[in-house]
């Protein structure tokens, strides 16, 4: 791993970081021209790119019914007891994020509040490949389900025998997934975003997946809602001498196992320390079925940082933004008021990122590269969207008025003005007749949401 030692109060810089994109302009040049194909052909161009991409032929993209309902019953009862128990977490974390439509009512009869409704329908990708990703499921499908969308669309790569994954079926069907396709990359992205022959568009797409996929979702974003573009996952790790460098060495392997690209940042304030933690991954390297991919990405990709104290340690994790922040120092909570910039935050020594990928119950779906600046995880916000809701009474309007004229004239717009003083020709007899019926108005029985917050 690289290594970068700061001197006393020296301030880690952005410009320290080596990271790669979500995608490059090849990656780019190539899903414009794969959507493109997708547009134009349809199931015919999903079907030929399958068998470009990923070597298999298949009869038909949907997955049947009734696979998706007998795949719980293939797969090791270990494994599927797993899954129930995460689908339970991570739904009971999400139903804490719900937000119910909501009106409020003024002392002079406006009615002002917001609307909240599901999406009609979402699409999930699951990436294929180097692993399996049943967990992906449940974190995009579950916080849909709770958001109340009815139709929620997966779509993943086939195996190399065309067929898709029981223990990812068995994660559809628990989490609420209604339809299944085999067809992953770029191709995917957009049958999902513009529809063909047997895969209908949906609103909204949300999931991780490889550089071809992030540039695909970039490029329909905008004709469809979009979740993030995800690049490369990271973790950052900050130990102090309490931490066991084995711990923390294979905490940083957790995290470059995914993907020779993973980044993984190692923040500690001892050069010895740093040399205990990479002895430690050298001897656990050679039990790592995935040594070849966890090696090119720390030596690709990681990066040691020396610091003197903590206060230097949390500017540095706040310049980095990373994806997951680990937190191996004492007192660990103590700090979580001064960190500004991470995905998700594991607070101590007993919290492992891999309790946030699978079970704890917030969303593992996080903004990569940086992102963290300003995006949030995966949450049942991206599933629902907000009306605002307006109607105002006579007397409201007549208090807001030569407000609303003197702005609509300082910018130009005429009619914004006379829309308001026409009205005001009439509202001295309305706001009388209106009084007797102040309750009736505050109501609002139109939008066809709870009165939440009306003061009648």
């Amino acid at each position: 791993m690289r290594r970068i030692e700061l001197k006393p109060c020296e301030p880690f810089q952005s410009s320290f970081i080596d990271r790669t994109g979500a995608f490059n302009a090849q990656a780019l040049t190539a899903a414009t021209q794969i959507v493109e194909d997708v547009r134009t052909r349809g199931d015919a161009a999903l079907i030929a790119l399958t068998e470009r991409f990923d070597g298999v032929v298949v009869d038909a993209l949907r997955v049947p019914q009734a696979q998706l309902d007998e795949a719980a019953a293939k797969i090791d009862p270990a494994t599927l007891a797993a899954l129930q128990h995460a689908a339970w977490q991570i739904r009971d974390f999400h139903e804490r994020q719900l937000q119910q439509s909501w009106v409020y009512a003024r002392e002079d009869g406006a009615v002002v509040g917001a609307k909240v409704t599901p999406l009609d329908s979402v699409g999930i990708y699951v990436p294929g490949g180097r692993a399996l990703y049943p967990s992906t499921v449940l974190m995009n499908a579950l916080p849909a389900s709770v958001a109340g969308v009815e139709r929620i669309v997966c779509v993943t790569p086939p195996g190399k025998d065309g067929q898709v994954d029981a223990a990812l079926l068995a994660a559809a069907k628990i989490a609420g997934v209604t339809e299944v396709y085999t067809v992953g990359g770029a191709q995917a992205i957009a049958a999902l975003a513009y529809g063909t022959e047997t895969i209908s568009p949906v609103c909204k797409i949300t999931g991780p997946g490889n550089a071809y996929v992030a540039a695909a979702k970039k490029i329909v974003s905008g004709d469809v809602g979009i979740d993030m573009i995800a690049g490369p996952s990271e973790v950052c790790v900050v130990a102090d001498g309490t931490a066991e460098p084995a711990l923390v060495a294979i905490d940083l392997m957790a995290q470059a196992e995914h993907d020779p690209l993973a980044a993984c940042y190692l923040i500690c304030e001892d050069a010895e320390y740093a040399d205990e933690v990479e002895q430690a991954i050298e001897e656990r390297l050679a039990h790592s079925p995935r040594a070849e991919i966890t090696r090119r990405s720390l030596e690709d990709h990681g990066l040691i940082v020396i610091v003197c104290d903590m206060d230097q340690a949390i500017q540095a994790v706040n310049v980095i933004a990373p994806e997951h922040l680990e937190m191996h120092v004492r007192h660990a909570m103590d700090y979580l008021g001064q960190i500004t910039n991470a995905g998700a935050i594991f607070l101590g020594a007993w919290t492992p990122e891999a309790v946030g990928d699978y079970v704890a119950g917030p969303n593992h779906t996080l903004p990569t590269g940086g992102t963290a600046r300003y995006a949030s995880p995966l949450s049942v916000d991206e599933f629902v969207k907000k009306s605002s809701i307006i109607q105002y009474s006579p007397r409201a309007l007549a208090n807001d008025a030569k407000h609303i004229m003197q702005i609509a004239l300082h910018e130009g717009l005429w009619a914004h003005a006379q829309s308001v003083a026409l009205r005001m020709d009439g509202v001295a007899g309305a706001i009388g007749e209106h009084a007797s019926h102040a309750c009736e108005s505050a109501g609002g029985s139109a939008v066809g949401v709870p009165a939440h917050g009306v003061d009648a």
